[in-house]
């Protein structure tokens, strides 16, 4: 089986002008890195540039520290906000969910299969419901009961066992609790929801009934980051498929379980191999 090499990944915003690409380029072959991958986006609408490189870490001659105080000149230059990564630091992932288990599922089978390249720490659930599935890949299960009235204290709890597992990446499979501001300011742009609806139509609950209620031609699923506006968190993925007048809602929302499944895997897999930046309330992709 070929050796996967160990790589560092370098994202940038800043910005636009001429010459960034060379300057990063020559930067990194300063000490001797080997590109891999390079993809770049120029936003000329707000004059920014965003940046994804990634290098074989094999005889490149900067630990982390001494890159960073290398590379501190050059962002403080060109007004840059960056960040480093490195493939051998795993994203330590924490699944919540309550009845459904597609998802859950879903996630579970591709983590077993090396899909997702991230360490599953725990599911985290308000039912007992996917408990099974849980134990059977042989992953920690916590169960809260969730009432209007514990409410934050459960949610504080929550966070407390997210940061004895050291997790950095929150699933909602199918979460039916709407996070509370503090939750979501305890993890900024670390939560992953997948929204059972194309974005921005039919928000909120029950977005099947009102979909089949319109005679939609179209059903879709998004995945998007959590924000404190519902439903309202910058888009990471949507996919949709064709239904007609013949699919009642049952056929429907089956049909959409495989929309979450795949759109939800998606958003997690690019937020874990960090191809995903940030700006504007919106996401660049790269590939």
């Amino acid at each position: 089986m070929p050796h996967e090499p160990q790589t560092a990944i370098l994202l940038i915003d800043c910005p636009d002008k001429k010459g960034l690409v060379a300057t990063i380029a020559n930067f990194l072959y300063t000490y001797n890195a080997n590109i891999l991958h390079a993809d770049q986006h120029q936003d000329h609408d707000k004059q920014l540039f965003l940046m994804r490189i990634e290098w074989d870490l094999d005889g490149f001659t900067l630990d982390e520290g001494a890159f960073r105080a290398a590379f501190a000149p050059i962002a403080t230059q060109n007004g840059m906000n960056w960040r480093l990564e490195y493939s051998s630091t795993k994203t330590r992932v924490a699944i919540f969910c309550s009845k459904m288990d597609h998802c859950v599922a879903d996630l579970l089978y591709r983590h077993r299969a090396g899909a997702l390249r991230c360490d599953i720490a725990l599911v985290a659930s308000n039912h007992p419901d996917c408990k099974p599935l849980a134990d059977f890949y042989g992953i920690p299960f916590h169960q809260f009961a969730v009432t209007p009235e514990n409410k934050p204290q459960v949610e504080q709890q929550q966070i407390d066992l997210c940061r004895a597992n050291a997790v950095t990446l929150i699933v909602l499979a199918r979460y039916m609790q709407i996070l509370s501001p503090a939750f979501v300011q305890a993890y900024p742009s670390q939560i992953i929801n997948v929204h059972h609806s194309f974005l921005p139509a039919f928000i909120g609950a029950k977005p099947y009934q009102r979909a089949f209620d319109r005679g939609v031609k179209l059903i879709g699923a998004t995945s998007h980051y959590v924000t404190q506006d519902l439903d309202e968190g910058p888009i990471i993925e949507q996919d949709v498929m064709r239904v007609s007048h013949r699919d009642s809602l049952e056929r429907m929302v089956e049909r959409g379980k495989d929309l979450e499944k795949r759109v939800l895997a998606r958003a997690v897999e690019w937020h874990t191999e960090h191809k995903i930046l940030l700006y504007n309330r919106k996401t660049v992709i790269f590939d």
